[in-house]
């Protein structure tokens, strides 16, 4: 039975902030784990998109890369995974600048799980926005 996913282009979920949509991608190959997270801002033309390459758990390669939307929309397997704010997406950025230079040398699957968390928002209780 399919659980319905959640719409994430209501306002009112997110207390009428400003969000924009994360996508992620996620691919095994050759004993390395690939992962992509990006981002549409609707400022830019274009969609970035940070390049995880863990091998073991150690986070052993990182970079940022920018491509049109366009060329984002023919890329296979991203999928939305939520939206988040500005200042999440600042907090991600730099949490992940932080991570890249922490765990080139040891085992970091528990930092960046809990860093791909920061980009979740927490639903708004109605009337306490």
């Amino acid at each position: 039975e399919e659980v319905p996913s959640p719409t994430f282009d209501n306002n009112d979920y997110f207390c009428g902030k400003e969000t924009f949509p994360v996508y992620e991608s996620i691919f095994t190959e050759e004993g390395e784990t690939i992962r992509k997270i990006a981002v549409e801002t609707e400022k830019s033309p274009q969609i970035e998109i940070h390049v995880w390459t863990i091998r073991k758990g150690i986070l052993r390669h990182f970079y940022v890369e920018k491509v049109s939307k366009r060329e984002f929309e023919e890329l296979p397997y991203f999928k939305q995974i939520t939206r988040t704010t500005p200042s999440q997406w600042k907090i991600f950025s730099e949490g992940e600048a932080q991570i890249s230079q922490m765990c080139e040398s040891r085992v970091c699957r528990t930092e960046l799980e809990d860093l791909v968390k920061v980009l979740y928002l927490e639903k708004s209780e109605k009337g306490h926005c």
